[in-house]
């Protein structure tokens, strides 16, 4: 059996201390804006809809509704996808 040595153990630690984790703080921060940003696309498809006592409302079909708001959403969600898997030029190896 392998002894274990006191210069091991330090060697060890050392290692753990310098461990770093996959995110930092530019990650989240972009995270951040992407998640703002997919919050407004959601708020920006939200209004009323048709009612049976009022009728048809033609606002349900409009482009800020069905199209902008939509795009902003699915922008936001593409670009949280980038500020998950995006490595500062500092941290490649």
């Amino acid at each position: 059996m392998a002894t274990v040595t006191n210069k091991n153990i330090n060697a060890e630690i050392e290692h753990e201390s310098h461990v770093e984790f996959p995110l930092v703080k530019v990650n989240f921060i972009m995270m951040g804006i992407a998640m703002a940003a997919i919050i407004l696309g959601f708020i920006l498809m939200l209004g009323g809809g048709s009612d049976a006592q009022v009728g048809f409302n033609p606002d349900i079909f409009s482009t800020r509704r069905i199209v902008v708001g939509p795009l902003i959403s699915f922008l936001g969600f593409l670009f949280m996808g980038f500020a998950i898997i995006y490595r500062p030029k500092s941290r490649r190896a």
